[in-house]
């Protein structure tokens, strides 16, 4: 009777094995390899630690200001990323400034110029802003000088100080509103020059001071500027200065309040030569309400830059993902400024950051756009070890086939010692022939349920080859010592 095919499930479990056979084979060929990349890749991410803190503290301004306004665009923009942005309030960019410094704050607002005058002059071989780098300028800050054209409409005082503050001076109805035409006619006024940390109070005296105003010429106040605001209307001052981008609101409500006028910088480009972190600006005609005309006409206004500083010990994590809002919350047009005027390089007063620079100058990674922040940073910060990795792994791959022939030849190989052990005893001619028959016919069941590749199937056929030539030899000399008993 025909000997009887293997069962489907048979073939099935047999293909199977063979299979994860394979697959055990090539996992101990490939991972001492794999093993050893791993613990470099190890190595490297614990000594590159390429992902950032979750939290960062980014210092702002007065509550209400513009400051204030763009860090809670920034807090919106990098939690999707899963970073929480710990928002610091301060007096303005001086007191931002300083706690970059002092280390309070990893990122901050400050204003070009900021650090300027004679109440921050220091050694000259200390640097104070030594290890705070540029993110990029993000927008102008303008000099707004508003004032009450009243004011200036009242007769000058007995001293000739400028104007009284007694009794009004009663002006003809057709008479035009006064116009405030130089820094010159600030004389004797009552001015806000804004708080003290904003940086404003020191600037505004050293540009009055150019205009021939000391401190005695005028009398002075440092509100805050949204005091500042309620007091100019309510007559209790009559000109107020702050520096501050257009969206801050204190801005915003001056700018459509009648009775209350905005004054132009006649001198700016003059001003701007004399003190280099200014910088002229316009604000177009009909800018603020084209339906109702405001302004009426061009002024012309002197504006500084605000800049994103950090620290040098930041992240470059934490600074990519700061450069990448920027260009999201200020590169659209604004008041003074085209689209992709912001954020740029070139007004910047400190080294720019190299994650600044390739944010806004050049083009971000292709992985940047499809993958998640966390995966992205990763490739981004790793990419020169991967690469050292990958490298280095061509040459050691070449010892992954050696070791997979290697394996799968040991389970054929390692079945030719106990065959040598059988023709040994056979030798010897004092074996008891049926029991090393035995030996041979479980050696030939061993070695046909042994499972390897099609490419080395040659070999295994070799054994089972082998066995049968010494079961003959071994029938053969029994058969031989018979006849010969």
């Amino acid at each position: 009777m025909a000997e009887r095919s293997p069962s489907v499930a048979r073939r099935a479990q047999q293909a199977l094995h063979l299979r994860l056979e394979a697959l055990r084979d090539m996992l101990a060929s490939v991972g001492p390899v794999l093993l050893f990349a791993f613990a470099l890749l190890a190595l490297a991410y614990w000594w590159l630690d390429p992902q950032p803190p979750r939290t960062v503290t980014l210092a702002t301004g007065p509550a209400g200001s513009a400051y204030a306004e763009f860090g809670q665009r920034y807090v919106q923009a990098l939690e999707k990323d899963g970073i929480h942005v710990r928002l610091l309030e301060s007096d303005g960019p001086g007191a931002n400034l300083q706690a970059l410094r002092e280390g309070r704050a990893d990122v901050a607002f400050v204003r070009g110029g900021s650090d300027s005058g004679p109440e921050s002059d220091l050694d000259e071989d200390v640097d104070p802003n030594e290890g705070i780098m540029s993110l990029g300028a993000l927008f102008y800050e303008p000099l707004w000088i508003f004032y009450r054209p009243a004011a200036l409409a009242q007769p000058p005082s007995a001293e000739g100080q400028g104007p009284s503050h007694g009794k009004a001076h009663v002006a003809p109805a057709d008479a035009p509103a006064p116009v405030l035409r130089s820094l010159h006619e600030l004389q004797g006024l009552r001015i806000n020059l804004d708080a003290p940390g904003s940086g404003v109070p020191e600037l505004m005296r050293r540009l009055l001071l150019a205009n021939g105003l000391g401190p005695a010429a005028f009398v002075a106040s440092e509100l805050r500027p949204a005091a500042a605001a309620e007091a100019l209307m309510a007559g209790q001052i009559d000109a107020l200065v702050l520096m501050s981008a257009p969206e801050a609101p204190t801005v915003q409500r001056l700018l459509q309040q009648p009775g209350i006028a905005l004054a132009e910088v006649p001198q700016a480009d003059a001003l701007s030569r004399r003190f280099p972190f200014l910088q002229t600006v316009t604000l177009p005609r009909g800018m603020v309400d084209l339906a109702r005309d405001l302004p009426p006409e061009d002024v012309g206004m002197l504006a500084a830059t605000t800049a994103l500083l950090t620290r040098e010990d930041t992240h470059p994590a934490l600074r990519q993902l700061f450069a990448q809002a920027a260009q999201q919350i200020h590169g659209g047009a604004g008041w003074f400024n085209g689209v992709r005027d912001f954020p740029n390089t070139r007004t910047s007063e400190l080294p720019v950051s190299p994650e600044g620079d390739r944010a806004i100058n050049g083009t971000p990674p292709l992985w940047q756009r499809y993958l998640p922040f966390w995966a992205s940073n990763l490739l981004d910060r790793m990419w020169l070890v991967i690469g050292g990795l990958i490298v280095l792994l061509l040459p050691l791959s070449r010892v992954v086939p050696p070791l997979y022939t290697y394996r799968v030849r040991q389970r054929v190989f390692r079945w030719y010692a106990r065959l040598r052990a059988v023709e040994a005893r056979m030798e010897d001619g004092d074996a008891d022939v049926p029991e090393l028959l035995n030996e041979l016919d479980e050696l030939d069941r061993v070695a046909s349920q042994i499972a390897v590749p099609l490419a080395h199937a040659d070999e295994l056929y070799a054994l089972r080859s082998n066995i049968e030539k010494t079961r003959r030899r071994l029938l053969a000399r029994k058969g031989h010592a018979v006849r010969a008993a």
